[in-house]
């Protein structure tokens, strides 16, 4: 008798299913109460799964809210990076300098919109003394200039970039323009709508990196 072979695909997402679970119910009680007033036992409780699944599939409370970030950051828990997802291929397609960094702009406003109540969250409580937190932030702070890195280095490739800019400078002015702290001074502080957030973050970008137009030059 021929034994068929094992098939766990339906534990897999079982386990997937409670995972995602836990990171709503994090984020959920995250936003509501603050990091520092949310334990480990309070997010098992509000997804309805012991603490040790918590700890054996997390580890940390740490890397759980890591987890919650990179999530929400996505908008969904695949695998695949940011850097490697259809918003970023639709910036390497625009063959004009000025529309990648207008759909460059579009992607920042999608996640900032994603990432803002969240993100004030984390960033108010790293303030105040959290050193787990303070850590996350100097690490999605690192990854938030590695990605403007990348933008840099795909204008200098295809000759989209101010000449005499020099890149370092030029990445970091990108990673200044698109951090939470601006976001929150317009469009929280200053209520800016989205859309007025997004034709500002192009423009300025546009202005500050991209090539001098020809009429420009000639002028």
């Amino acid at each position: 008798m021929t034994r068929r072979p094992y098939d766990n695909a339906g534990r897999v997402e079982q386990a997937r299913a409670t995972q995602r679970r836990v990171l709503e119910a994090a984020r959920e009680l995250i936003i509501e109460r603050g990091p520092t007033a949310v334990s480990m036992r309070d997010i098992a409780a509000h997804a309805r799964v012991s603490v040790e699944t918590l700890y054996k599939t997390f580890g940390t409370r740490a890397v759980l809210i890591k987890n919650v970030y990179d999530v929400t950051l996505a908008g969904d828990d695949e695998s695949q990076g940011i850097a490697g997802r259809p918003e970023i291929q639709t910036i390497v397609a625009a063959v004009d300098p000025r529309e990648k960094l207008a759909r460059y702009a579009a992607l920042a406003r999608r996640l900032a919109e994603r990432l803002g109540p969240l993100q004030y969250r984390l960033r108010a409580a790293a303030h105040s003394g959290d050193r787990d937190l303070q850590g996350l932030i100097g690490t999605v702070d690192a990854e938030r200039l590695a990605g403007a890195g990348r933008l840099i280095h795909h204008l200098v490739d295809t000759g989209g970039l101010r000449a005499g800019l020099d890149p370092d400078r030029a990445r970091d002015i990108v990673w200044a323009l698109i951090s939470p702290e601006v976001y929150d001074l317009l469009a929280g502080d200053r209520r800016w709508s989205h859309d007025e957030y997004e034709h500002w973050l192009a423009q300025t970008l546009a202005d500050t990196i991209a090539p001098v137009p020809k009429a420009d030059r000639n002028a």
